[in-house]
């Protein structure tokens, strides 16, 4: 399966690569739903039920600065895609996907299914896994889990089956 990229996500707006006008991957609208999905990432801290929730600056396992910059995205949807997925996420850098400092020491991001930018956070679960969500719980099923990371790549998973199936595993390649 070929992996999503943003001059896919372009190039589709002006040229439907041969699909006829009624098939979904040629309208407009469906890869401004990818985009916006593929391109977000979404959280806020919160304490709720006993969940045990970590301001970044207490402790979480990642400072949101360490995803403050330019970043080429791309997805896969199998481990053996991911060398390629990499490359691809790499070669994007030519038109980044830009995360911002907030202004209370979140991230300027986009959240799932919304094309508005938002101040959100990093959450941290008691298990230790780190997560990008709502104010909610971590691992709530709007968030996205961080599976790993280093200093140029950033591998993240939607806790959502449904939009993991649609979207697979996000890597944002540093810039």
């Amino acid at each position: 399966m070929r992996s999503f990229r943003i001059s896919d996500f372009a190039n589709s707006l002006h040229e439907p690569r041969g699909w006829g006008e009624s098939h979904p991957l040629s309208r407009p609208r469906f890869w401004i739903a990818v985009a916006t999905l593929g391109l977000m990432v979404s959280g806020c801290v919160s304490k709720s039920d006993g969940a045990a929730v970590v301001h970044p600056s207490q402790g979480a396992a990642i400072a949101p600065d360490v995803l403050v910059g330019s970043w080429g995205v791309a997805s896969y949807h199998t481990d053996k895609d991911r060398a390629r997925t990499e490359r691809e996420a790499r070669a994007q850098c030519r038109l980044p996907y830009v995360i911002r400092r907030g202004p209370t020491d979140g991230l300027l991001i986009h959240a799932a299914d919304d094309p508005k930018i938002h101040e959100l956070k990093l959450k941290k679960s008691s298990d230790g896994k780190v997560f990008l969500g709502f104010d909610a719980p971590p691992g709530d099923i709007q968030d996205r889990e961080i599976l790993s990371r280093t200093d140029k790549l950033v591998v993240m998973r939607y806790v959502d089956p449904d939009a993991h199936r649609r979207y697979g595993t996000m890597l944002y390649a540093r810039c």
